[in-house]
């Protein structure tokens, strides 16, 4: 189930906003139709932001967020998310490996929602919004319209358009644009990259498949108001947001915030961490283990020879079809957060071929025809897979090679020469124990 997380990640069905799955519907209220309230229209209305911390799922890393609305006279409370998906739906699999999902919104009873989230251990904060009456009558109005069958649906996007930031502009729309002006062209201090990273960190295989999946588009400073794409920023932020109240006065957009539930999960972290040596760990110990192989095969271990044989095979095998993955998502579907993928140079589809061959070494043993002509170009390609991996570094010294993938590189380089090195007809740490050996005096 690991391993299949990195798919997911790689792919992004992380969702980095979140994501409620589509079984939760059971749970759906259905709203009576609103009618015309003695004196002002939507004064018996009240309005909170329900914001939900991390869970345990690759989609739930991220956080939820949703509008609850409580309305005195009809006797409701519904919290309304947008952040629903159905796995089971037969055109899920197609879209989501095209990169064209389809999410969409729908109101729930609140306090089924706020036990879903306490048995899931999940925090739930909710801020009362000071709204003036017309403003929550025009909201009540818009994501009950917004909720019918026809216009629930959209396309979902992992940082631009989803939970959180359909919550944001219903708000904003009803504010006047208040939220947005306020923010977006303050600078965050982040990127979406930093974001993902901070918040997958805890979960190796996740952390890995959307480092390598993630290309230059998501390592551009972001402002606070694209920031708001996770919900705890969003709740954040609106903090030191002011509005107009009925009267005209200036008041705090947040009118009351107030915990629902405390989880008892660890913290979010700030920052991430940087696990540069963890993986430049890595690396050198494929290489050492590949180098180690070849010392044995040199020295008379004939059993380790497909040992070293299927070690490297299986390396270019892991990197090609990463490279093979990384190429398909730039080229071939819809997400754009993929394109321009650094990553490709140290994980690249030539191995694949690379991995044939040296696959295809275990059946050629002779010193001369086509055994030489495979050992001499497994070789080569793995060298070239080494020198392209190597340029992806050097190339990091141009200023338009800015992706953020050290922690890729540093996995993946050594790995590369050590291979490439332990495949060649003799390695230079060989060469140089057999010149010593050479030239010690003869007993």
């Amino acid at each position: 189930m690991k391993r299949w997380n990195v798919v997911l990640a790689l792919l992004f069905v992380a969702a980095p906003a979140g994501g409620q799955s589509a079984v939760a519907t059971s749970q759906r209220t259905a709203s009576p139709p609103r009618s015309a309230a003695a004196g002002v229209p939507g004064s018996e209305l009240t309005v909170y932001l329900m914001t939900m911390g991390p869970g345990d799922e690759v989609w739930e890393k991220f956080g939820h967020n949703a509008l609850w609305i409580h309305d005195s006279l009809r006797n409701t409370d519904i919290a309304y998310n947008w952040g629903l998906f159905d796995f089971s739906a037969s055109d899920f699999m197609p879209r989501f490996l095209k990169g064209d999902m389809l999410y969409w919104m729908g109101g729930f009873d609140e306090p089924g929602t706020l036990e879903l989230y306490r048995r899931a251990n999940r925090t739930v904060m909710a801020q009362e919004l000071n709204l003036t009456p017309a403003q929550k009558d025009s909201l009540a109005k818009f994501v009950e319209w917004n909720a019918q069958p026809e216009n629930r649906f959209y396309h979902y996007d992992y940082f631009r358009d989803n939970c959180s930031t359909r919550v944001r502009d219903a708000l904003d729309r009803v504010l006047g644009g208040v939220i947005k002006r306020a923010t977006e062209n303050v600078p965050s201090g982040t990127t979406y990259r930093s974001h993902t990273r901070r918040l997958t960190q805890d979960a190796p295989w996740v952390y890995l498949g959307t480092l390598l999946g993630l290309g230059r588009p998501v390592d551009r400073p972001i402002s606070r108001w694209e920031e708001m794409f996770l919900p705890v920023r969003l709740h954040d932020d609106l903090r030191g947001i002011r509005v107009k109240d009925a009267s005209g006065a200036s008041v705090p957009l947040i009118k009351s915030d107030s915990a629902l539930f405390i989880s008892s999960r660890p913290a979010e972290a700030l920052e991430p961490r940087s696990h540069l040596a963890v993986y430049m760990v890595a690396g050198f110990l494929i290489a050492f283990v590949a180098l180690l192989l070849r010392y044995l095969v040199d020295h008379g271990s004939s059993r380790t020879r497909p040992v070293l044989v299927i070690f490297a095979g299986l390396w270019h095998l892991a990197a090609g079809l990463g490279g093979l993955a990384l190429a398909a998502l730039w080229l071939f579907t819809n997400h754009i957060y993929s394109y321009s993928n650094e990553n490709l140079l140290q994980a690249n589809p030539i191995s694949l071929v690379a991995a044939v061959m040296i696959l295809a070494a275990l059946t050629r043993r002779g010193s001369s025809g086509s055994g030489a002509i495979v050992r001499r170009w497994t070789s080569r390609l793995a060298w070239a897979v080494a020198a392209i991996a190597l340029a992806g570094l050097v190339l990091k010294l141009l200023p338009s090679f800015n992706q953020v993938n050290a922690e890729i590189i540093a996995l993946t380089l050594p790995a590369h020469l050590g291979v490439a090195l332990a495949l060649r007809r003799r390695t230079l740490f060989v060469m140089r124990i057999g010149r010593r050996r050479a030239s010690a005096p003869k007993s």
